[in-house]
């Protein structure tokens, strides 16, 4: 019995040892998890298995990233680097995880995420940046995650002016399809400071260029008025919209069709035109019951007309005999 169990022992140990487990980390094999969480790590740990699928490096210090990081674990899906150091991402720090799935960058001191990042991880379906300093997202790279489901970017300093605009349709569109994202809180300008920007109408950007999108702005919020997201997971700066900035002066070009005025419109279209077919339908039964009333005056005149003419008749024939007599 007790030799079973040794050589049990030294079968599991020798699968660790093949297996390459840093020392720092907790493995589990047979789920392909490593788990760096909360060791104090100022750098990326060293020998990683390269069979790792899920990584977890979240409450460490890990202050950078490079290139050649992942270069020998292309195959994890998740990956947590939430709570560290973080300020700046290389531009093509993930280009090895094709098949990377869940990224959680939050608590970290991004101001910026790679142009590139959609095009290194294509797969990504959850992406989490929250409590960073972004303060803007180009729109060509969220439209290069086309697999994503969940965006989380709460508590950054968003800047809410007319290089929003992309963001905020994008956004809209990302919810439209069935997406999760908590909120976007404006931190600028002035004006929209603390407003979410999906809830800032369209007609606040009357002064800014159009925004060239395949997108409609459905300006469809949320799911409910908290934001739904799952529970489970988790522009370019220019000067305020009253300044000088040449791109955004007033053009006169048509500004983007908003739904919630489309769909106002329609409604008090409905409203005016039944009022109409009602004020037409009263007209209608007014012009039945005059009609009924004349047709009954118009008889009864003609009864009265023929009842007078007859008793005329009459008395022209009692007079003719007292007549005759005198003669």
């Amino acid at each position: 019995m007790k030799g079973g169990l040794l050589l049990a022992s030294s079968i599991i140990l020798a699968f660790h040892a093949a297996w390459g487990c840093p020392d720092v980390c907790s493995c589990q094999p047979s789920s392909r998890t490593v788990d760096c969480s909360y060791q104090g790590l100022v750098e990326f740990p060293a020998q990683v298995p390269h069979q790792t699928q899920t990584l977890y490096l979240q409450g460490n210090q890990i202050r950078s990233l490079n290139l050649t990081t992942f270069a020998n674990i292309s195959g994890i899906q998740v990956l947590d680097l939430s709570n560290n150091s973080i300020s700046v991402l290389s531009p093509r720090v993930f280009a090895s995880l094709r098949d990377l799935k869940k990224l959680d960058l939050s608590y970290n001191s991004l101001n910026t995420l790679p142009e590139s990042l959609g095009d290194q991880t294509r797969n990504l379906t959850y992406l989490a940046v929250k409590h960073n300093q972004i303060q803007r997202v180009n729109r060509s790279l969220l439209e290069s995650l086309t697999h994503l489901k969940v965006l989380l970017v709460r508590s950054n300093p968003w800047q809410c002016n007319c290089q929003s605009m992309g963001l905020k349709l994008w956004l809209e569109n990302f919810l439209y399809k069935g997406g999760f994202i908590d909120e976007v809180i404006c931190n600028s300008p002035e004006n929209r400071k603390g407003k979410d920007l999906l809830k800032i109408p369209f007609e606040m950007y009357r002064s800014c260029p159009p925004v060239s999108s395949p997108f409609v702005p459905a300006n469809i919020h949320y799911h409910n008025s908290d934001h739904k997201t799952n529970g489970k997971y988790g522009h370019y700066m220019d000067t305020t919209d009253g300044g000088s900035h040449p791109e955004c002066e007033p053009k006169s070009k048509p500004r983007p069709v908003n739904l919630r005025h489309a769909i106002a419109t329609v409604v008090i279209t409905g409203v005016i035109c039944g009022i109409v077919c009602l004020m037409m339908l009263a007209a209608a039964v007014y012009g039945c019951a005059y009609a009924a009333v004349m047709a009954k005056y118009q008889r009864q005149l003609k009864e009265v007309e023929r009842l007078a003419s007859a008793a005329e008749n009459g008395s022209s024939e009692e007079k003719e005999p007292l007549d005759s007599s005198l003669a």
